[in-house]
């Protein structure tokens, strides 16, 4: 099955009761494509790219909506976002990081990072909805090197 269309049917196929697409590639059960990990948060590249290096970043904790995340944990996904933001900078070369909350696809809280030059770029009919899979481990691994040159230890290697 192709990665979209199992994306598609695994969001299908959830609920609120249920463990999310992303609860279920945080636990192992499911591919990622990790940048980071922590006790509260990560980040991976989703399957679905606006542009290189689209970034999603996730608490571990399967909360729906953004405003029902703890404090603590948004303050923590902030820091996580500020720092894969510099190392998007770095490894792609954009004007900006465009940062978009919409959660609309997935019942799990997620902020989206895409590196852009224009605002136009944030649109999500620019999806990729089928990305290279080696153009995608090149791009998390760039961001991985990155992380890792900014000082940072919550690296997953992949």
């Amino acid at each position: 099955m192709h990665p979209v269309e199992f994306y598609r049917w695994a969001m299908a196929d959830s609920t609120a009761a249920e463990p999310s697409i992303f609860t279920r590639i945080i636990n192992g059960e499911l591919p990622g494509r990790f940048v980071w990990r922590d006790d509260l948060v990560v980040a991976f590249l989703t399957i679905a790219p606006l542009r290189p290096g689209h970034t999603l970043v996730v608490p571990i904790e399967q909360v729906d909506h953004w405003t029902d995340v703890s404090p603590q944990v948004w303050a923590r996904m902030g820091e996580v976002q500020q720092a894969i933001g510099r190392a998007l900078l770095e490894s792609f070369g954009s004007l900006r990081i465009g940062s978009i909350i919409a959660g609309m696809e997935v019942p799990h809280c997620h902020v989206h990072l895409v590196p852009i030059d224009s605002e136009s770029q944030l649109s999500f009919a620019l999806v990729d909805h089928s990305p290279d899979p080696a153009a995608l481990d090149e791009a998390a691994d760039r961001i991985r090197t990155a992380l890792r040159a900014q000082g940072h230890i919550s690296i997953p290697d992949s």
